[in-house]
């Protein structure tokens, strides 16, 4: 699979105009293609793999908020990145998920041809899916490369995005809890 992806690299390097057996260039169809495999990666995991069982019996039933934990994905109009941070909090009901889990489901996510909305959603329904939580909210802000470096070129631009479920989406109060908490 990476050599196929690196003859597809050495075809956009020719295609560019450029010569992919100029020093600078020899390696860079591979080290492309060996990227976007990490990059993609999320592809090849699976929710129940990554959680491994880490989901543990509380008597917590306030919620539990995990902030500004990174994330890098790849637009899937462009295959530029987008960069930025995960927010999430949930109310447990009876179960409660190990921390390094939470990075761990957004870059499961994260790893695949994206755009931000669709990630939000499915950050959202798998914390729902592992946890059996009440209500579950995500909020993702991120800087897109493909509005910063292409087209309408705005240095500063943020897209937030939201999915609230369950109590999060019923109760404003609970959803209001949640927005404040990550400020």
């Amino acid at each position: 699979m990476t050599e196929q992806l690196a003859n597809h690299f050495e075809a956009i390097i020719r295609g560019l105009g450029e010569d992919p057996t100029r020093e600078g260039l020899v390696k860079t169809p591979e080290r492309a293609a060996k990227a976007m495999q990490y990059l993609t990666k999320g592809y090849n995991e699976s929710l129940d793999e990554l959680v491994n069982g880490a989901v543990f019996s509380s008597d917590n039933d306030e919620m539990v908020i995990v902030k500004d934990v990174e994330l890098y994905s790849l637009c899937e109009h462009h295959l530029l990145p987008f960069v930025g941070k995960c927010h999430v909090g949930y109310l447990p009901n009876g179960k409660v998920l190990g921390l390094s889990k939470f990075a761990r489901i957004i870059d499961m996510f994260a790893r695949r041809l994206q755009i931000q909305e669709n990630l939000t959603r499915q950050i959202a329904l798998a914390v729902q899916e592992v946890t059996g939580a009440r209500g579950v909210g995500v909020v993702i802000e991120a800087k897109h490369m493909c509005m910063q470096m292409r087209g309408v070129e705005k240095q500063h631009s943020v897209m937030k995005s939201s999915v609230m479920l369950g109590a999060f989406r019923e109760h404003a109060q609970t959803r209001q809890e949640f927005l404040n908490l990550i400020r």
